[in-house]
């Protein structure tokens, strides 16, 4: 499994901080898209580029951040083939992968502790996406694409 991560200077340590746990913890592979730094960047072309690689293939799925996760998971969204869902509680995240199917999840650095954001990437990266009724719901949100 391969995961893209993409942050602006505002999600830009949140990103650091969940990077370490999915390579040193889980044993993931990593595409780093940005940004590498705190200093001031666009949110929508980080959150654009993770959505592009997660539809190419180039990753499986997605995680992004900005300051509050709402900019960087609406621009994320805009990419064709993208279900992007701005996750604060266990509850959301696990959810939102069973129900949603999501294929990239988003936090905010400034509303997140590093300690949630792990403990929500990996409610759902271990959640299977349930399909039944869900499915139908998924593809009514495709067609709309």
């Amino acid at each position: 499994m391969k995961i893209a991560l993409a942050a602006d200077h505002g999600g830009f340590e949140l990103k650091e901080a969940v990077k370490k746990h999915l390579i040193e913890d889980r044993h993931i592979e990593v595409l780093d898209l940005g940004t590498h730094s705190a200093e001031s960047v666009d949110y929508p072309a980080y959150g654009h580029a993770c959505g592009k690689a997660v539809v190419s293939g180039q990753a499986d799925c997605g995680i992004v951040c900005c300051g509050t996760g709402i900019g960087i998971s609406i621009s994320a969204n805009k990419v064709k083939g993208v279900r992007c869902a701005l996750v604060c509680s266990d509850f959301a995240a696990e959810m939102t992968k069973r129900h949603n199917n999501a294929n990239i999840i988003a936090f905010g650095g400034r509303t997140t502790t590093a300690e949630d954001a792990i403990r929500y990437t990996d409610l759902w990266l271990d959640a299977e996406y349930e399909g039944g009724r869900h499915a139908r719901r998924v593809a009514m949100i495709e067609d709309v694409e």
